[in-house]
């Protein structure tokens, strides 16, 4: 399989956040919804077989499939946008500004929301036969998810925040590493290894990851779990997109481009002469 050295994948990083950055608004929006809807329809598989398997690692080990469908589609995540974009910005890319960069973000947010939403509702169907009975196993596991994760954060007061914020920070730092990985191979089965390994680290760990959640709470709300949107906002959706965006941008793209893409001066090894204009020069045998 085709590997792509470090300092390329740099470069092809920033290219892929340029390009973000000028896309149509009609093709950002279908991207968008796209992505959104195709990892709720994951996270709805993955919770299925938690559920039916009685064993949560094998839902994680199976998620990471709507992750590669998306990204091999040409689909894009926020969680991806705030990593790869503002390394484009960063190494002053013309016309990449603040604001272009704000508009991309802003509307794949609302494309990955309205994605994300529509599976919701047609799960919170499946589940419910057209809300005409109670949600079966799966529907109720659902509704106590949002529960546990957004009431369950407040209980704790200012530490649940913390650790919303952390696992936040955590899953970026994982999804980011699997959207770059795609990058560091030109051949299908490379960029799908390299994918699944991170994603379902971030999955099987229970970290905090905004797109999900915009499945995972409005449908659990729908299914009877006992929070509410004021619950969602706060002590989930909002801490988590600020999350994702420290730990993809931090862990992942400034510290790629800080050693790859703006490497530091390569320090003089023992032994090398040193010309009057302190130009290392080697030694020869």
């Amino acid at each position: 399989m085709s590997y792509v050295k470090p300092a390329e994948l740099a470069t092809r990083i920033i290219d892929a956040g340029e390009s973000k950055v000028f896309m149509s608004t009609r093709d950002t929006l279908i991207r968008a919804f796209m992505a959104g809807a195709i990892l709720a329809l994951a996270a709805a598989f993955a919770v299925t077989i938690s559920v039916k398997t009685g064993e949560p690692l094998v839902g994680a080990l199976l998620f990471p499939v709507g992750f590669c469908m998306l990204h091999l589609l040409g689909f894009d995540l926020l969680t991806a946008v705030f990593t790869l974009v503002p390394l484009a910005w960063l190494d002053k890319r013309p016309g990449v500004t603040l604001r272009p960069m704000l508009r991309n973000w802003g509307l794949v947010f609302l494309g990955n929301l309205a994605g994300a939403l529509t599976v919701a509702v047609f799960m919170a169907i499946y589940f419910t036969y057209g809300f005409s009975v109670e949600p079966d196993a799966v529907g109720q596991a659902i509704g106590q998810i949002g529960e546990g994760r957004t009431v369950g954060y407040a209980d704790h007061g200012a530490a649940g925040m913390l650790t919303l914020f952390i696992r936040g920070v955590m899953c970026n730092w994982m999804v980011s590493t699997g959207v770059v990985g795609a990058m560091m191979s030109d051949s299908l089965p490379g960029k799908v290894i390299a994918m699944w390994m991170p994603i379902t680290v971030f999955f099987y760990l229970g970290f905090e990851h905004s797109i999900v959640n915009m499945f995972l709470f409005p449908s659990g709300l729908m299914l009877g779990g006992d929070f509410t949107i004021v619950d969602y906002l706060l002590w989930n959706e909002i801490p988590t997109v600020i999350g994702n965006l420290v730990g993809g941008l931090a862990f992942v793209g400034l510290v790629i481009y800080a050693t790859h893409g703006k490497t530091g001066p390569t320090r003089k090894r023992p032994g090398d002469l040193v010309s009057v204009d302190q130009t290392p020069v080697p030694t020869t045998a």
